[in-house]
Formats: structure tokens, sequence, C-alpha cells
């Protein structure tokens, strides 16, 4: 999620022709109201958030929407002091993964069984993004998207067409990408790889793999007490050595060269340097804007390590409603209004192309038709789930998992070796928390 605020500034110019309204506007009263709505500076969110404030006011002439908006450090800056000091918006976006660390610090206050219920809301959206709503079996949130880092690629119509591959391709297996990767990898006289088959050594992607593999292998990355973890598991090993192979012995991309702070997949993309691009389905907008002239494909990728698509996702953003609120009726029926009601959910993921958390929008044919190429990973949204409390997600992925498997992609550690390091890092992590 690294890349998340330069995401939705793109993606706010993926405009569509899709509107969106309430299907059953919240009753009015009298009483002059002010509700305050933080989010951070994202010109996708809040481009669609606006469209919805002003319909709830045309609706609600007594209330007035104060938007509050901050620069994505700042943001998570201002939930941090503020959620626990009890001087916060009514209503916040908030990011994935944030709900129930001020959920369980009773910062946040859980939707009310008439606003809607835990069943219903089951029902509802897709469980990896309401995972990240739900706390210690309560719903405290609406998630407003689906943020997947899996089960899709970005391929480049010329670099098949030049390497004689066919195109568009539909991989079977694994064998297959890897198979299609090799032809398309190219050195340079000196053997420095000019472009890779097949570039996955990103930060979110060695850690959205890591994670995903050890599930395809019906593997579990939680210890028993479902708080420390379990990754020097035979699982966690396989993935790790799976992950290394394909640099040291298929030769697909080299990771000294190719990595999140060198040739970052995306950019190397952009610029002709990788065939394959394995990347969240996100990036198909800035692409679109960034470079217009690129030609290329979001396809869908086969499991990894298993023949079944199993993957964990942080969440995605939602709506939630702060413990200080002075009118939580109004902030509740706003935040479903914003988060609940269908038109508006369905204008919400087509403006800032986002995949949907609600199921109904992703199946919509107006949604795949705003966001096409969504339509690689839809199929899958089914068997992903909550990534579960991971302590500090930002941590384990970023400074644990990312850098301790790119050391051993890279030559430095043995697969058991970066396991066994990110067991013991991760645990700390944990342990250092309580």
């Amino acid at each position: 999620m690294k890349k998340l605020f330069f995401v939705l500034v793109m993606a706010s110019l993926l405009l569509t022709a899709c509107g969106g309204s309430a299907t059953e506007a919240p009753t009015a009263s009298n009483e002059p109201v002010e509700i305050r709505v933080w989010g951070h500076q994202a010109p996708a969110f809040n481009e669609a958030n606006q469209k919805m404030f002003d319909d709830f006011m045309a609706a609600n002439p007594n209330v007035t929407i104060k938007y509050e908006t901050f620069p994505w450090d700042v943001f998570i800056q201002t939930i941090q002091t503020s959620l626990p000091a009890g001087n916060t918006a009514d209503v916040i976006l908030i990011p994935g993964g944030y709900t129930c660390r001020y959920a369980a610090g009773g910062q946040l206050l859980d939707v009310p069984a008439d606003v809607m219920t835990l069943d219903a809301a089951k029902d509802l959206f897709y469980d990896a993004p309401l995972g990240g709503q739900t706390c210690d079996g309560k719903l405290y949130g609406f998630p407003a998207e689906y943020n997947i880092e899996y089960g899709g690629a970005y391929v480049n119509p010329a670099l098949f067409e030049a390497a004689g591959v066919a195109y568009p391709p539909a991989w079977e297996n694994w064998d297959a990408v890897l198979a299609d990767a090799k032809k398309m990898t190219v050195l340079g006289s000196d053997g420095v790889m000019t472009i890779a088959g097949l570039h996955y050594t990103n930060s979110d992607q060695l850690f959205t793999y890591f994670l995903a593999g050890i599930l395809e292998q019906n593997g579990n990355y939680f210890a028993e007490d479902g708080k420390h973890f379990n990754f020097n598991s035979p699982e966690a090993i396989a993935t790790i050595q799976k992950l290394m192979d394909m640099t040291q012995k298929d030769g697909v991309v080299d990771p000294i060269i190719f990595n999140a702070d060198s040739e970052w997949v995306g950019d190397s993309f952009a610029q002709g340097h990788n065939a394959i691009g394995v990347l969240g389905s996100w990036y198909a907008g800035d692409a679109k804007i960034g470079y217009p002239d690129l030609k290329f494909d979001y396809v869908p990728l086969p499991p990894m390590m298993g023949s079944e698509h199993k993957f964990v996702s942080v969440g995605g953003w939602g709506y939630v409603v702060g413990k200080s609120t002075q009118h939580p009726d109004i902030a509740w029926k706003l935040a479903a209004f914003l988060g609940a009601d269908q038109a508006n959910v369905l204008y919400f993921n087509s403006t800032s192309a986002t995949i949907p958390a609600m199921k109904s929008v992703a199946a919509d044919a107006k949604y795949v038709e705003a966001v096409p190429f969504a339509a690689a990973v839809l199929p899958i949204l089914d068997a992903g789930a909550y990534q579960g409390n991971l302590t500090d997600p930002d941590q384990l992925a970023y400074e644990i998992v990312y850098p301790t498997i790119l050391d051993a992609v890279q030559g430095n550690l043995t697969a058991e070796e970066a396991a066994n390091s990110i067991n013991e890092a991760a645990n700390a992590m944990v342990d250092a928390a309580q």
C-alpha cells in the first residue's frame, strides 16, 4: 500500500459516466447539525465523496458536512493522536487494518443494529474487506473498497510478439507463466538483464505472495494463540524457496536490478523493462493516464503454490464513526449512505477505479464497463480473506518480510534461514507490542 497515495491521485482522472445517488434519503429534521468527515488528500476518493456529500445535504437541509482532508503522512499522524484523545471527526474514511486497532481502544462506535447487523453485512460485502471492519464479533464500519495485490499481472503485447509468445496469455498453471517469462527475458551483451520476463520482486508482491503461498498449501501463518506467527513452517520455507528459484534457477528477473527501490514494477513495466509485471489492478488507471501510448492488458494469474486461489487482504478503506461524535444517529446515517447504499457504492468504486467490497457492485455490468481491467480479479474475490491482526502490518510487510525475502532471492540467505529470521523478528514485534 505504499503506492496508494499515488494510485488515488492518478485514478481521480479516470472519470466515468456512472452516477450515484441514494435509493432512500435519510429523514430530515429541523435542528442545524454540522458533521465533520476526515479523509486523506486523494482526489479520486475526494471527488466521489463530495458528490455524495452534496446529495446527502440536499436531502437533509439541516445538515452541513465539513470535509477535512490531509496529506497521507499527516492523516495517519492525525488519527493516531486524535482518536485516543477523543478529539476527532464524526465520520472517518479510515485505511484498511486500522479500524480494529482503535476499536480495541474504545475510540470507535460499533454499528447500531438498526443501521446494519453483522449478519446483514456478511451478505452484502466480501469477507476480506468486511474483516477489516469487524472486531471481536462486532461491526465497526462499512468497507469502501477491496484492497487486492494478488491474482493479476500486466502484460506487454509488444514484448510477447517480439519473443514469439502467444498473446493474450491464458496460463493454466504457474509453470506456464514461467515458460513464457523465460522466453521474454533479455540480457545485454554485458550479461546485464535489460528486460525481466516476470517482475515480482516488489515489496507488496513478495509480502502478498509469501502469505498466499502458505495458504495455497493449506498452511497457516498464525501460531495457535492467534497473535504470534508461524513463519518458519514447511509451507513458509517452500514458498520462499519458490520465490528464490524463479530468480536463481529460472532467471526471469534480476532482483538486484528489479526491486521496490530500483526498477519498481509499475515504472519498469511502463518503460518496457518487464514483460509480465505482477501488481495490483489499481495500477491500470495510473498506466492509462500516465502513459497514454502504452499498450497493455491486465490478465489473471494462476495460483503459485497450489491448485486453488487462496490469499489475504489488508481489507480496504472504510467509513467509521468516532466515539466522540455528538451526533451518532446522523453520523451513522451518513456512513451508511456512503458505504452501504448500492448506487452510491457503484458511483464511488467506478469514479475512484477501486475494486468493490460490495458483492452486488462487483457483479454490476455498469461497474465492469467503467473499470474493465478489474475483470481479471473479480472472479477470485470470494477466495480472499482478511489478513487478521498482524500487530503492525506495515512493520511486518516492509521492515521484516520484504527485505528478508529480497535478501534470500538475491542469494544471501537460504530459504530456511530467511523463514527463521522472519519468524523471530515477527514474533519479537508481537511481544514488544504487548
